[in-house]
């Protein structure tokens, strides 16, 4: 048996957590798009087959976002490297903070004490920011979260922790639970989501809408993305899911 096949059997003994959302036209999705159409083209009583034509925007549920999304000249989807869709995963939890205040930034400090308690984050990882968030999804007017005046208030990240993150430890992917890198009130102040700007620009990726981080330990697990290969595509949805020791060793 060779170490490539015994380290899946491995992997298959550990605990696999499902990251990604279930794609449904009644889910809540960036307001500039529409909600996903289906149309069945041929059925197995009718055709012998089973088969189905989708129309849906390329940033729609759980979606990776390719450097060109935001950053003319940067890579698009199907010129990311293989290797770069199986990273060790990192989750700085703040579930917590945010039930408190759902405007919450996550910042340089809290990077530093997130790796205080865990070690330093190496080069090469995939950043996640666990908010809690996706507990909002089956309660679409909650997940948006307008106040009176129509302003959203969700979490996000600071544009000083992503670039810590870039320029001090070269991490190479993040993700979080909201539709967007930016905590609502900073993309209404700013006029841009500043945050999700400079990390593409970067030639970075990023996923967005993940789901279950709060079940994902802060170190030890893996994350794999499945991602198609469409030419020249600025993201599409996904189906990620972290591998974690079992008994979270």
């Amino acid at each position: 048996m060779s170490k490539i096949t015994e380290s899946i059997l491995y992997l298959k003994e550990q605990k696999w957590i499902d990251l990604s959302h279930t794609v449904t036209p009644e889910m809540p999705y960036f307001q500039a798009f529409k909600p996903i159409t289906e149309n069945t083209l041929y059925t197995v009583k009718d055709d012998g087959f089973f088969a189905k034509e989708y129309a849906l925007a390329t940033q729609y549920g759980t979606h990776i976002d390719a450097p060109v999304h935001f950053s003319e000249g940067k890579r698009s989807l199907e010129e990311l490297e293989l290797k770069e869709f199986v990273l060790p995963m990192f989750v700085i939890h703040k579930e917590k903070e945010v039930t408190a205040n759902h405007d919450y930034m996550l910042t340089v400090d809290d990077i530093l004490a997130f790796e205080k308690e865990h070690g330093k984050i190496p080069a090469d990882s995939f950043v996640a920011f666990s908010s809690g968030w996706s507990e909002r999804w089956n309660d679409p007017a909650s997940y948006y979260n307008l106040d009176e005046n129509g302003q959203a208030h969700t979490p996000g990240w600071s544009v000083e922790a992503l670039k810590f993150l870039h320029e001090k430890r070269n991490v190479k992917a993040i993700g979080h639970e909201t539709l967007d890198t930016d905590p609502a009130i900073e993309e209404a102040k700013n006029g841009h989501l500043l945050g999700e700007l400079y990390w593409l620009s970067m030639d970075n990726y990023q996923i967005e809408v993940m789901n279950n981080l709060a079940e994902v330990p802060a170190k030890g697990a893996a994350i794999v993305v499945g991602v198609p290969k469409i030419k020249s595509a600025p993201g599409f949805n996904i189906r990620a899911f972290a591998i974690v020791p079992e008994g979270n060793e």
